[in-house]
């Protein structure tokens, strides 16, 4: 075969994400904490951001300047990015930047006056659970119904360590599902977080985590396949001798396999308490809810005053390099303060239409959440799912029942009778748990009793979605409740 050089042309489309937007998308979806901290080492890298006082806020406080753009670098859901060359300080009104614009969105408030949010005591919580920590990742996956229904149910018999403690043959009876569709719900379960979730003994947590690992576990993985026997007791020369290695290879290859987590689950296990500071507050004024960002405790910035003077000044006899210099840090500050104006705007327009949406979870509590997805709220803000996913992701909102993360106001959801609309499963399985609460002690109701109280009042649901729910929540069946009273 002959070998030959050849010039070709080829025309292709790719998307291409500059630094300036991946730093908007990282801001998008981090906490409060996480927030003040990219705050904190943005400021010691970027010598043009500065961090306004409390004191130099009110010096420069005055009329409130009109709501206007001084910069509009796009965003995924606006348009293009530049064209390379195109800086943002070419673009920018200084003079309305370093006067009016400076205040510019600032809302001035009395600290000291009650304004309805709650004590610090109010706040306190607890971290999801394991449970809870896989349902959420369960909803947000792209598979069907009926993948999703046995996946639930798998995780609702996963112990605390991490390890299903079902089989398939038996999930399969349970749920009235094939033993092939169970096989994929576990295999599903098993790629979710914590690595190694899932497994039914030691010996699969442990190769679901050494095969994430990539090359480097390549000769773990082997031994966990082939020789776990020899591994459980530790037996490096004997495990040499069947591979015929060096011992000093398998050794290495053991002190790989030990720094796996044997226990996946226990991260999620116990009651640790934890203080969330909400991200967002709801108030009901007359019949309006009233959204309020909480800005507490993050960072004020500003370009700095010294970077001010020599942009509005002549900077002319600054040498080539210290110009651009100059140049790329404050660009750079600006792209900062734009990304975090824009991650506060996103927010809020996401709890808006949550409020929308949920108003009578708001109303009435959270008997009455209705089913809601992702793709429910990106559609009516206009926005891709991913970035509703990542606004919701790690926020919290204060409303008159209680601070909730924003994925709680997700979920899936169930067919009334009669046409009615639909209702939240996490309002079914709030059912449940009151009928099951009110039962008599000595006549728990059994899963097909519960069924069809539930659709005495016009919810349709199947004999195993209850007992998936119930399950989910942990609570028994009713002969080991019968047994419990």
């Amino acid at each position: 075969m002959a070998l030959e050089l050849r010039q070709s042309l080829k025309l292709s489309q790719q998307l291409v994400m500059t630094p300036q937007l991946q730093q908007a998308i990282k801001l998008l979806q981090l906490s409060r904490l996480e927030l003040q901290q990219a705050v904190r080492e943005e400021l010691e890298v970027n010598p043009a951001l500065e961090e306004t006082s409390e004191e130099t806020s009110e010096e420069t406080a005055g009329e409130e300047a009109p709501a206007a753009e001084v910069f509009t670098p796009p965003t995924p859901e606006e348009g293009p990015t530049p064209k390379e060359g195109d800086s943002l300080i070419d673009r920018v009104d200084w003079e309305y930047y370093f006067n009016e614009g400076s205040r510019d969105g600032r809302v001035d408030r009395d600290t000291d006056d009650e304004d309805g949010r709650p004590y610090y005591e109010n706040t306190l919580t607890r971290r999801p659970n394991l449970t809870e920590h896989l349902e959420t990742q369960l909803r947000l996956l792209d598979i069907s119904d009926a993948e999703r229904e046995v996946a639930l149910y798998l995780v609702g018999n996963i112990d605390e360590n991490g390890y299903l403690k079902t089989t398939a043959e038996e999930a399969a009876q349970a749920l009235s599902f094939p033993v092939e569709e169970v096989e994929r719900a576990v295999a599903t379960v098993q790629t979710l977080d914590p690595l190694g979730v899932g497994a039914r003994d030691l010996r699969e947590c442990l190769m679901i985590q050494a095969r994430e690992k990539g090359a480097a576990f390549e000769l773990p993985l082997r031994i966990l396949a082939d020789h776990f026997d020899l591994f459980s007791r530790g037996d490096v020369a004997g495990t040499a001798r069947r591979l015929k290695l060096p011992k000093e290879v398998v050794k290495e290859a053991f002190q790989r396999l030990v720094t796996l987590w044997p226990k996946p689950g226990r991260e999620y296990s116990g009651d640790d308490v934890q203080y969330i500071t909400p991200d967002v507050y709801l108030f009901k004024v007359d019949d309006q809810w009233v959204i309020t960002l909480n800005d507490d405790g993050q960072p004020r910035l500003r370009l700095s005053s010294y970077y001010r003077r020599l942009l509005t000044g002549d900077a002319e006899g600054l040498p080539k390099e210290d110009r651009e210099f100059l140049k790329q840090k404050v660009n750079a500050a600006l792209w900062f303060i734009k990304s975090i104006e824009q991650r506060k705007r996103t927010i809020y327009k996401v709890v808006e239409s949550i409020v929308k949406l949920q108003r009578d979870f708001l109303e009435k509590g959270p008997g009455h959440l209705r089913p809601l997805t992702l793709r429910d709220v990106a559609e009516d803000i206009e926005m891709h799912e991913s970035t509703v996913s990542r606004v919701t992701s790690g926020k919290y909102v204060n409303t008159p029942h209680g601070i909730s993360e924003l994925k709680y106001f997700f979920t899936s959801g169930l067919n009334r009778e009669g046409g009615e609309e639909d209702i939240a499963s996490k309002s079914v399985k709030e059912k449940i748990r009151e009928i099951i609460h009110a039962e008599g002690e000595s006549k728990p109701l059994s899963d097909q009793e519960l069924m069809r109280l539930l659709r005495n009042q016009g919810i349709r649901i199947a004999r195993r979605t209850v007992t998936k729910y119930r399950a989910a929540m942990g609570l028994l069946a009713s002969s080991r409740r019968k047994k419990q009273f």
